[in-house]
């Protein structure tokens, strides 16, 4: 069995329960779903899709640096919205912080996330 080391890092959002930011275990990073938490104050940002979007995206940022990487070594994404209707949204803000090729994705409507966020997202990255 391959080794696994957790990745912490200050400049995301602290596990609100029992789970890692991220795991990596050989080449890859599991990150785990980002919702979109002011690291500092642990609270949610704006309630807009655009503002909780784009706080989501940094702290998949901030968590792929402190694994050794960036957004753009990610391969897979998971996207979880409340309101599939925003998926135009997200797409804008997602092609902004990504460069081509894009990762391979599957965004799903959930009925609620934790800190009733609109969004969360969960990503594998290579390092």
């Amino acid at each position: 069995m391959k080794e696994k080391k957790a990745i912490q890092t200050s400049n995301a959002p602290a596990a609100i329960g029992p789970y890692s930011q991220a795991i990596k275990s050989g080449s890859l990073v599991f990150i785990s779903g980002q919702i979109p938490l002011d690291p500092s104050s642990m609270e949610l940002v704006d309630s807009s899709i655009s503002e909780q979007s784009e706080q989501v995206f940094k702290n998949l940022s901030a968590v792929a640096e402190a694994a050794g990487g960036s957004l753009n070594d990610i391969v897979k994404l998971t996207i979880f919205l409340t309101d599939l209707n925003e998926f135009g949204v997200v797409n804008e803000i997602m092609a902004a912080h990504f460069n081509k090729p894009y990762p391979a994705r599957a965004t799903i409507e959930v009925s609620a996330l934790p800190k009733g966020a609109a969004i969360e997202v969960e990503a594998i990255l290579s390092t």
